[in-house]
């Protein structure tokens, strides 16, 4: 109702709709609903306030404590987060708590801050500090954030708040709404309800089938034991805006990248193709959405893979195949054999962050950790990388949290940069220690929603600490030189099994 019959896009579509994501939060007489899932005749006579129906105090107060924090990026999950707080809010909540925080953003997912900046700012709308002197410059913030991201980014208060388009955004009044059913044939119907109804989609669950490694670690030579083994499963980028593109009959269509990056999960996406095919086609504007389990079972994933090796380096590394993967995995471990091996499962992608280089610099540090005498057994871990970016990032994981020294170049504007270094240190965290997607033996996904991903909540998040070095090199980007430190220092921190999830 609120997006397709009164065209207020600022409540945004993130699990479409599964009513796990958050992203369409509103308020109900101040009571924060997820929006998806509630039906109009709930709301008949109610007072439904939205973000953009936020007094215009709140507004500005909540922006200004979003960008001062650095707790907004893309923006797709923001504006259901201020909706919740605002709501809790009024009702007397103390936003400087941080278990109520935590307890307000369980109902939310975020996958490009990690959370910690979106804590802070509740802590700064609920107690403003002084004004801080410095001026920051708002074109060197979206600098940096365009480099962080790859692709053209702006954190203002508009992002804050919903107001840029996004991939399915600014359509005109006239244009059809395009899913794709069971059978992987377009409906398309003039709203998005009857779209899905035509095309019979049945909404996708989460499954009861244990993640597994789809790669077997290779058995090691006749009376030998690897010192240090590794398998993944297969894991979901789980970008909010799922792949969407609208397009007129001739014209160019809109950028389903919008003011995000999608951690390089969209850089393929087909949705522009396919929304160009269909306005030609229909003669008529198309809007082509996938849903959340389109975005799964279509999206690309990291190549899993299954390694073994000995201290010196020598062993076995078979990786699912990609093009691109055994060359980055030999740049690495020069000494192992890498094989590349036919995996029944989704398509996977060398252009997720830090894909496959993560991994090899988590076997590369532990065979250095080895060669110096240490013990693979869980205790604080220190790593510190250097990526292909240049950019160098030293992390140290222990059970007080994660303790972060970055070095990329010109830190252009350093909110902006805490805010994306932090956001790659949740997602490498969350990545070693609890994701998963269940993938059957014929390679079909089953893990169909969001909260089924494994992705870690604000509650299970530790506190991350940041120090940028001042530089007046180039700047470079930071967040796959982070991933890799972090994900290769948890993982040292809790032993390096031989298993990813760890927990």
């Amino acid at each position: 109702m609120l997006r397709d019959h009164l065209g207020i896009e600022t409540v945004l579509d993130g699990c479409s709709p599964q009513g796990q994501c958050g992203c369409c939060t509103v308020l109900v007489d101040d009571a924060p609903r997820v929006a998806c899932v509630t039906p109009a005749r709930r709301v008949a006579g109610r007072h439904v306030t939205t973000a953009a129906g936020l007094s215009a105090a709140e507004q500005q107060r909540w922006s200004d404590a979003f960008l001062a924090c650095g707790a907004t990026q893309c923006g797709f999950c923001t504006p259901g987060i201020v909706c919740r707080f605002v709501g809790h809010e009024r009702r007397g909540a103390d936003l400087s708590d941080r278990t109520t925080v935590d307890k307000a953003l369980a109902a939310h997912l975020c996958r490009c801050t990690g959370w910690q900046t979106i804590r802070e700012a509740a802590a700064h709308a609920a107690a403003p500090p002084s004004p801080d002197a410095t001026e920051r410059d708002p074109d060197a913030a979206a600098r940096r954030a365009s480099i962080e991201t790859g692709g053209p980014q702006r954190s203002v208060a508009a992002s804050v708040l919903g107001g840029f388009d996004f991939g399915a955004d600014a359509a005109p009044p006239s244009t059809l709404t395009a899913i794709a059913g069971p059978d992987g044939n377009w409906h398309t119907a003039e709203s998005l309800t009857e779209a899905r109804r035509r095309a019979g989609k049945v909404q996708g669950r989460r499954t009861t089938l244990e993640p597994s490694p789809p790669i077997e670690i290779p058995e090691p030579p006749p009376g030998t034991q690897w010192a240090v083994q590794l398998a993944t499963c297969w894991t979901e980028p789980a970008y909010l805006e799922t792949d969407a593109a609208w397009c007129e009959p001739g014209g160019n269509p809109s950028d389903p990248l919008a003011n995000g990056g999608a951690f390089g999960g969209k850089t393929t996406s087909p949705v522009r193709d396919e929304a160009r095919q269909l306005a030609a086609d229909l003669d008529q504007p198309v809007r082509v959405l996938w849903s959340r389990e389109d975005t799964v079972r279509r999206g690309p994933k990291r190549p899993p893979l299954a390694a073994g090796l000995s201290t010196n380096g020598t062993g076995i590394v078979r990786i699912a195949r990609t093009p691109g993967a055994a060359d980055v995995l030999r740049s690495v471990l020069p000494h192992a054999e890498v094989v590349e091996v036919d995996t029944p499962g989704p398509p996977t992608s060398m252009n997720l962050r830090a894909a496959v280089w993560a991994e090899a610099q988590m076997l590369a540090a532990a065979l250095s950790r080895l060669q110096a005498g240490e013990l693979l057994e869980a205790t604080t871990a220190a790593v510190e990388v250097r990526s292909p970016e240049g950019a160098t990032a030293s992390a140290t994981v222990s059970p007080d949290g994660i303790e972060l020294h970055i070095d990329a170049g010109d830190p252009l504007d350093e909110v902006t940069l805490r805010s994306y270094v932090i956001g790659a240190s949740h997602m490498a965290w969350s990545w070693v220690t609890s994701e998963a997607l269940s993938v059957d033996a014929n390679g079909e996904i089953q893990d169909l929603t969001i909260r089924s991903f494994g992705i870690a909540r604000s509650a299970d998040t530790p506190h991350i600490d940041v120090t940028i070095k001042p530089s007046q090199q180039p700047p470079v980007q930071a967040g796959n030189a982070v991933f890799a430190a972090v994900a290769a220092a948890t993982w040292l921190s809790r032993g390096a099994p031989a298993q990813l999830p760890t927990s």
